[in-house]
């Protein structure tokens, strides 16, 4: 990767406590930024806050608990933000996980959880950084690669759907739109927003899969391996969560100063339209 120093700017990353959000972390702190990273879960999120601390000793580092699906606790997080660094330059949208269903048997109440959490996921962390992402493009005012941005995780279902994830790819696609919309409105201000389609990544999720099908004496490469061959991924193997933050990276920072309302697709080829 081309070598940026990111000193003196701050990044936000949801869902920062594993998998691509922790990598993405890591990035961050390697290139020299103050780094905010939140998670549901404050255990997993005091053990992703020891692993960096431990590998960037001088770190500037804030891990917060914060259910990005909370009002509250959004608000306290970007609050928290503002009082340990005083801004905001790369937010980084990074929450959510699939629903295998079918329209058949998804009920109401699973409908409304996934559509909640797939916008407001990224609606509310929008909302509550949007004042000093807008201060730091202001601040930047002049210098054309100096402008602030918003990065989304988002899935390859938005434009390639998958029966079994009926829930889920129309979510995904509904984002999508939100996303192009987001930029549109944010560019005359100098904030770019932009997303990564990821296909199937590792994460804690598909471990768990792993362990519950008991695979005989499988490894995890030799499993995850023939479901990427079942799967018809060209690359024939999952993604790993270093591969997307990369992707991440590059469009939170002065990598992409000119790109705004896109994607990178992050799916291994598996991808089949033009």
């Amino acid at each position: 990767m081309i070598q940026i120093d990111l000193t003196g700017q701050v990044a936000v990353v949801t869902g920062g406590s594993s998998g691509i959000g922790f990598a993405t972390a890591e990035l961050f702190l390697q290139a020299g930024a103050s780094v905010a990273i939140c998670g549901r879960d404050a255990e997993r999120l005091s053990r992703a806050e020891q692993r960096l601390r431990e590998r960037f000793p001088q770190a500037q580092l804030l891990a917060t608990r914060c259910n990005v699906l909370d009002a509250t606790d959004v608000s306290a997080f970007a609050d928290a933000v503002h009082t340990r660094f005083g801004a905001t330059h790369m937010l980084v949208n990074n929450a959510g996980q699939g629903r295998v269903s079918t329209f058949a048997d998804t009920t109401d109440d699973a409908w409304r959880e996934e559509l909640e959490l797939k916008y407001f996921s990224i609606i509310r962390p929008t909302r509550a950084f949007l004042p000093m992402l807008r201060a730091a493009a202001a601040a930047a005012s002049g210098n054309a690669c100096g402008n602030a941005s918003i990065v989304c995780v988002n899935s390859l279902l938005a434009l390639q759907p998958e029966p079994h994830m009926v829930a889920t790819s129309s979510a995904r696609a509904g984002v999508l739109s939100l996303i192009k919309s987001l930029a549109g409105e944010l560019a005359p201000e100098h904030i770019r927003v932009n997303s990564i389609l990821i296909g199937i990544v590792e994460s804690g999720q598909w471990r768990r899969r792993y362990e519950a099908q008991e695979p005989r004496g499988r490894s995890w490469d030799d499993w995850t391996r023939a479901l990427a061959r079942k799967k018809n991924i060209p690359l024939g193997r999952f993604g790993l969560p270093e591969e997307a933050a990369q992707a991440l990276f590059y469009l939170a920072t002065a990598l992409s100063s000119y790109t705004t309302g896109s994607h990178i697709d992050v799916s291994g080829g598996v991808a089949r339209h033009v």
